[in-house]
């Protein structure tokens, strides 16, 4: 079973900023990729970014340049730091483990495990 533990959504209006944490148990934190993917209502997955072992991150072309990945391996915690939010961020947010770290950049953004989501929404 793959332990993750998302949260940090809530509402905010466009321009403003989040920081989304999630927690992985010790297993998952050593043996996958974690990154982020979202989802909103009628709309396909789309993986948001992720970061390899080396600690090299890759971003959706959506979320380039005011999204921040980051890491604390001491507290097992993937962070997803968003700023400069637009409404069209407004989605289900999910930390996912992954076998490979590109499964976070291209379709069909399958993953071993997910958290149970928290929702991000942007108002204009």
């Amino acid at each position: 079973q793959v332990q993750l533990a998302d949260s940090g959504g809530g509402s905010v209006q466009a321009g403003g900023s989040l920081r989304l944490s999630c927690v992985a148990s010790a297993d998952i934190y050593s043996r996958f990729y974690l990154g982020w993917f979202r989802q909103a209502p009628g709309k396909e997955r789309e993986g948001v970014a992720t970061m390899t072992r080396y600690g090299t991150a890759y971003y959706g072309d959506s979320v380039k340049g005011r999204f921040t990945i980051a890491r604390d391996s001491a507290k097992r915690t993937l962070y997803l730091q968003m700023n400069s939010l637009e409404p069209e961020d407004t989605a289900m947010y999910y930390c996912a483990a992954a076998d490979d770290y590109r499964r976070f950049l291209r379709p069909p953004y399958d993953y071993a495990g997910r958290g149970q989501g928290t929702q991000v929404t942007v108002s204009s």
